[in-house]
C-alpha cells in the first residue's frame, strides 16, 4: 500500500483541478472520463450515480486510476491507482461539496431526483507525483 503524502493530499483537495479517471470495461479495455476530486481519510475520491458506467466498471473490477494535472503547470501533477469502495454514504453531501469547490455552487444542480450518487474511495497502491517538495 502506498499513501499521499501531505502536499499531494493539499493539491487534490484544495484546488478545483478536475481529474481523468480509468475505469476497466468488462472486456478489460480502458475507459477514462473527467471527474471533480475529494479527498476523504487521505483518499482519493470521486461522486458518480448508479447506472452510469463507472460505478458498472468498478464493481466488475474494481481497479481504477486517477491523474490530477496543475492546468497552469503540465509538469506538477500526482496519479494514483488502486483498488476502490463505493459507497451511498455520504455522496449527496460530497456532490455538494463538489459543487462548491468547482463551480461556486451550494448545490449540485444538475442532480436528478431518480439519481442514486455513489462515492468512490481510491485506496492508494501506487502514487506517482511530480512537481512537489521532498
Amino acid at each position: 500500500m502506498s499513501q499521499l503524502k501531505e502536499q499531494q493530499k493539499q493539491f487534490l483537495d484544495e484546488n478545483p483541478f478536475v481529474g481523468v479517471v480509468t475505469t476497466l470495461r468488462d472486456d478489460g479495455s480502458p475507459h477514462s472520463t473527467v471527474v471533480w476530486v475529494d479527498v476523504e481519510d487521505g483518499k482519493p475520491s470521486f461522486n458518480t450515480a448508479l447506472g452510469r458506467a463507472k460505478p458498472n466498471h468498478l464493481q466488475h473490477d474494481a481497479r481504477a486510476s486517477l491523474l490530477v494535472v496543475d492546468p497552469n503547470d503540465a509538469y506538477k501533477w500526482v496519479a494514483v491507482s488502486g483498488r476502490t469502495k463505493l459507497t451511498e454514504a455520504g455522496a449527496d453531501a460530497q456532490i455538494d461539496k463538489l459543487a462548491k469547490k468547482y463551480i461556486g455552487k451550494d448545490e449540485y444542480p444538475w442532480r436528478k431526483p431518480t439519481e442514486t450518487r455513489v462515492k468512490v474511495l481510491i485506496e492508494p497502491e501506487k502514487v506517482d507525483a511530480y512537481g512537489f517538495d521532498g
